[in-house]
């Protein structure tokens, strides 16, 4: 089995090292990751210049651009064969309902899925104690289902695990995606030089957070698992907006 590794951390970050490390024993896991930290990166592609791959101590491939650049990179040129599965993570904090429009990691395992890949986001919903060993062993629970029960076609989850010992969760459970309040104002200061700059606000607290939700799941100590969709058609508005242009 071969598994594509990436992240939006960074190869550097702790998270994808307890994750490679873990993964190891159960495939060829091969590590393509941004070089620096490309948090809140989403979807997008380096079109603008060329991008360069270079190879790190310990085996990693880190590249001058987004998980998104990586992701596509690895699969469309850089690997010599396609890998069986796409693991993006572990991110450090978490990626639950509005969170995965801007997530990096999410949009590592969606170029992955986009491009006929089954793939998985792993972030850990960090609280202080950085369990990243329990996200980790999730991952290869996950990917060991996968291996022995494949599910036929590609797919993609997002997957959010509480920031605690293994032992202490309390299972498992396929959610939606609940909602955030909209984001808290940005913050504005001054720089030495008399500049006025901008700091994006954090995100809002959870508003729909309600049974079945991922936001509910992580509370209850339990792994959320959301499979998504890159479909964005709203089908019930295609009558309503053909009419208004009638």
């Amino acid at each position: 089995m071969r598994i594509l590794l990436s992240n939006d951390d960074g190869y550097f970050s702790p998270g994808i090292t307890v994750l490679e490390q873990a993964l190891a024993p159960l495939a060829q896991v091969t590590v393509v990751a941004p070089e620096r930290d490309r948090s809140g990166a989403s979807n997008s592609l380096t079109l603008d210049r060329p991008l360069t791959v270079r190879r790190s101590q310990h085996g990693f491939y880190y590249v001058n651009g987004t998980p998104t650049d990586c992701v596509h990179l690895a699969v469309t040129g850089l690997l010599d064969e396609l890998p069986d599965i796409v693991v993006s993570g572990i991110n450090h904090g978490a990626n639950m309902g509005d969170d995965t429009i801007y997530s990096g990691t999410v949009a590592a395992a969606t170029e992955g899925f986009l491009l006929g890949i089954p793939s998985i986001a792993i972030s850990l919903v960090a609280e202080g104690g950085d369990h990243y060993e329990t996200a980790a062993r999730i991952g290869v629970e996950l990917v060991q289902r996968f291996k022995s029960n494949p599910l036929g076609q590609a797919v993609l989850l997002n997957v959010n695990v509480p920031d605690m010992p293994y032992e202490r969760l309390r299972g498992a459970e396929v959610t939606r995606l609940g909602k955030r309040h909209k984001a808290e104002p940005v913050v504005k200061s001054t720089t030495p030089r008399g500049d006025v700059v901008y700091w994006i606000g954090a995100a809002g607290g959870a508003q729909d957070a309600g049974e079945g939700t991922d936001f509910h799941a992580v509370a209850q100590h339990v792994v959320s698992i959301t499979p998504l969709q890159m479909d964005l058609t709203r089908y019930s508005e295609l009558d309503v907006v053909r009419k208004w242009l009638q």
